[in-house]
């Protein structure tokens, strides 16, 4: 099992002791991350007229949506990544019945050029024949 990790850590001014499986550099991550957010958050206009608990509320909503468009990309992404597969996949299945025809075309082509060979050889057998024949002549006596 994962061991608990836990990080004293400063937000708004206040130290905090903060724990989770993730490391202590993840941790300092969070609340800087949370310090910043303060700090974008306090120089909107009219921030520092609001209730603690407005305040409070206008955080959670930032991070909400943060998370809703972070969430929105990662669906998008995987989207993407489903698709890149699916053509990936696609064109594998194109590679292989293009080998499998090239396979059968060089097969092809070396059956004609086998048939072309016997043919050449055929042909000047016959040549030879011919040659031979027109070579012999039987004289005809009378």
């Amino acid at each position: 099992m994962a061991k608990k990790n836990a990080a004293e850590v400063l937000i708004n001014g206040k130290v905090y002791t903060i724990s989770g499986y993730e490391s202590t550099a993840y941790l300092h991550k969070i609340a800087t991350y949370l310090n910043e957010m303060e700090e974008k958050i306090s120089q909107t206009d009219n921030y520092h007229m609001l209730a603690q608990d407005e305040k409070q509320l206008l955080k959670n909503m930032n991070l909400a949506d943060l998370y809703f468009k972070a969430s929105d990309a990662k669906e998008e992404l995987e989207r993407q990544v489903e698709h890149k597969d699916k053509e990936i996949y696609s064109l594998k299945h194109d590679l292989i019945d293009a080998k499998m025809e090239k396979d059968r075309l060089l097969q092809k082509i070396q059956e004609l050029e086998s048939s072309l060979l016997e043919e050449q050889r055929r042909q000047t057998r016959l040549a030879k024949s011919a040659s031979s024949r027109r070579l012999y002549k039987p004289e005809h006596r009378l």
